[in-house]
């Protein structure tokens, strides 16, 4: 249908218009280009079940290639990239995420610290320690676990990080570079599930996403990345897209997800998406994280917000949680490190 509406709108156009059909029109090149590509189904005629993208293995090729670029940085003569991450309070999950980062550093050849904080650690004194860390030569990349105690204020903190060593991308400088299309330091679970994308081939130009979930950290930095243009100076996925939030009624976001090519789910509710609301052949990206108690066995186990099992069976690609975007979002923060540390966007 988006072919044949862009063909309706080229032939009613005027004779100046349509010479932007010529073959040297960038836009037409890149719209032929995918309309020649082919590739086989990603779907198993066997089991007609979606093609599980494993993030574990992806991060493993991102994090080996940081390590490789790691190495080279250092045997030129520069200094090993620092990661100083602020951890304040006793979240459990934010200590999880932490010792993760920190094990992945290690890992890759950066060196890395955790400064621990009590949970009533004041807002004044938090800012004060990130303005000396940002003063710190040896500290080339530096972030605040979020969440933060309800005292304390999370946009000023995030503001008080030096932009250029901004390793999670949520200073208002890097935010507002990337809604500008600008090289920023993009954030690292928007990076991940924008690498996901292209390391396995699915396709944007032109086509629906919807995202399901708003936030400033997540769904609103993934919408600008998919929907910006591929040839600008930050190159975006030239995609349609929808956001919906946790006010949008059900049936209206069913019939949001039935149209898109892609579904992205970062909204925190288990089994948001069900089969019923994917469009054949879709690509399903969960970003969801949710602790649930499993009856079966009475423990709290991690799932998303996509019933997994149901909707693989209609889906073309769709990720695990765990091991999706998870994984990848640790690759990707260690990836903007090492780009803060060379200098690359600042």
């Amino acid at each position: 249908m988006a072919a044949a509406g862009a063909a309706f709108s080229f032939s009613s156009a005027s004779s100046s218009s349509a010479a932007l059909l010529r073959p040297g029109w960038a836009p037409l090149r890149r719209w032929r280009a995918l309309a020649r590509s082919t590739s086989s189904s990603p779907r198993s005629a066997a089991s007609d079940e979606a093609t599980v993208i494993s993030g574990t293995k992806l991060a493993h090729q991102v994090l080996q290639e940081v390590r490789r670029d790691v190495e080279s940085w250092i045997s030129a003569g520069n200094q090993r990239p620092h990661l100083t991450v602020i951890l304040v309070g006793d979240n459990p999950a934010s200590h999880i995420y932490v010792r993760n980062k920190i094990k992945a550093a290690a890992a890759v050849g950066i060196s890395s610290e955790i400064i621990l904080r009590p949970k009533d650690i004041s807002q004044e004194e938090l800012l004060e320690m990130t303005a000396k860390l940002n003063k710190d030569s040896r500290v080339s990349g530096l972030l605040v676990q979020l969440p933060l105690p309800d005292h304390i204020d999370e946009r000023t903190v995030c503001n008080a990080i030096a932009p250029g060593k901004d390793v999670d991308g949520f200073h208002i400088i890097n935010v507002g570079r990337l809604c500008l299309d600008q090289p920023s330091i993009i954030p690292a679970t928007a990076a991940a599930v924008w690498e996901i994308i292209k390391r396995t081939g699915i396709q944007t130009f032109g086509k629906n996403v919807l995202v399901a979930g708003r936030s400033k950290n997540v769904g609103m930095p993934i919408s600008m990345l998919l929907h910006t243009d591929g040839e600008h100076e930050r190159p975006g996925g030239d995609a349609t897209v929808t956001i919906t939030h946790r006010y949008t009624p059900k049936e209206q976001l069913k019939i949001h997800t039935q149209l898109a090519d892609i579904v992205i789910v970062a909204a925190g509710i288990p089994k948001l998406i069900t089969t019923d609301m994917v469009k054949e052949g879709a690509a399903v990206i969960d970003v969801g994280i949710n602790h649930i108690h499993d009856p079966l066995t009475g423990k709290t186990k991690l799932v998303g917000d996509v019933d997994f099992e149901e909707v693989k069976k209609k889906a073309a690609f769709i990720t695990p949680v765990p091991g999706g975007v998870g994984p990848m979002t640790v690759a990707m923060l260690l990836k903007n490190t090492l780009l803060v540390t060379k200098k690359l966007i600042y």
